[in-house]
């Protein structure tokens, strides 16, 4: 059996990237239409590994015109979110055109009452809302400098994974921390992978498949709904991706709704309080400004971990009925700089 014999199948329609005037476009849509697929979970949509979702790359991977592919580097060098220290490309992938029928999970796809679906915010709570990182930046997300910069093998040693864990990698990208959490909670665990680009979840179904990891399912997720079974995850990962949701409510209620008894959202952002990260300031987030969002949102924190070079990583839980035991969140005052890469 090979490993994507455990994983359902996704149809998606991708943008046509024609020409090189077409690839203007790259700037103002994230095309992840879901297919009508549909399980036991509702609104999970589970994706096909190892060619069931060949379909799914945007045929501006395949244009012949050396203009076109000119055109697209140029695209994605112009929305680099990242100052010159660290080159990151991410082209930005606008969040209005979340309304419009040929992009992610329009309530006229669904069959959905359009009022069900509210309008995208740029600013939230003071916030300006980050766009969101388009998936020919992907090799970024497994660049062989991440772990000097971010230590990620600590973070994950922090995280609590422990076997028959279910999971979710909120935001997942190309899987980068995906598999290996798949990995940690074994055969008897499973890790739900959430993005909003299929090509990202192409790029995730490849690699699983490379590595012969079975025990996750890649999800199709809007911009405004996980799309997470209800009160199965017990933690859901966000690592540099919150400050994206343009929704951040709508998505907030719909990760609270998902969470199992005692199940926690683990929140790791790029520190805005740190002149010293070298990332855009719409990429970072002060910890006042997570805990304005998510405690608006029925969420306390109950943990967090200050040793990450430059990075916050915080946990929330929910608070239901307001008697949860919360923890104050410590200010950020350049302790860190010793584990600065």
């Amino acid at each position: 059996m090979s490993p994507s014999a455990t994983r359902s199948q996704l149809t998606c329609d991708s943008p046509t990237y024609a020409s090189a005037s077409d690839t203007a476009r790259l700037d103002a849509k994230v095309a992840c239409r879901p297919g009508a697929a549909s399980t036991a979970f509702g609104n999970l949509v589970p994706v096909a590994m190892a060619g069931a979702t060949r379909g799914c790359r945007s045929r501006v991977l395949g244009a012949r015109s050396v203009i076109a592919r000119m055109a697209i580097w140029v695209a994605v060098l112009g929305g680099m979110a990242l100052v010159p220290a660290v080159q990151g490309p991410l082209v930005t992938a606008r969040r209005a055109e979340a309304q419009d029928e040929s992009t992610v999970d329009t309530p006229q796809a669904e069959g959905r009452n359009a009022a069900a679906v509210p309008q995208p915010v740029e600013v939230y709570k003071g916030r300006r809302v980050a766009q969101t990182m388009h998936f020919l930046g992907a090799e970024w997300l497994i660049r062989n400098t991440r772990e000097r910069e971010e230590r990620c093998s600590v973070m994950l040693a922090t995280l609590g994974v422990k076997r028959g864990m279910t999971i979710c990698d909120m935001g997942c990208g190309n899987g980068f921390y995906t598999l290996p959490m798949a990995k940690m909670v074994g055969a008897e665990g499973h890790v739900y992978g959430v993005d909003i680009q299929p090509e990202m979840l192409k790029m995730l179904n490849d690699r699983g498949d490379r590595e012969g990891v079975r025990n996750f399912t890649p999800i199709l997720g809007a911009f405004h709904d996980p799309r997470l079974p209800k009160a199965k995850v017990d933690m859901i990962l966000c690592v540099d991706v919150y400050h994206e949701f343009s929704y951040p409510e709508p998505m907030l209620r719909g990760m609270r709704e998902s969470l199992a008894p005692g199940g926690t959202v683990v929140l790791v952002e790029y520190r805005g309080e740190d002149p010293q990260v070298p990332i855009k300031p719409e990429h970072k987030m002060t910890k006042p400004q997570i805990m304005k969002e998510l405690t608006a949102n029925g969420f306390k924190l109950v943990k967090q971990f200050d040793k990450l070079p430059w990075q916050h990583m915080m946990w929330f839980a929910r608070d239901d009925d307001g008697t949860l035991e919360a923890v104050e969140p410590t200010l950020w005052n350049g302790a860190a700089g010793a584990n600065r890469p």
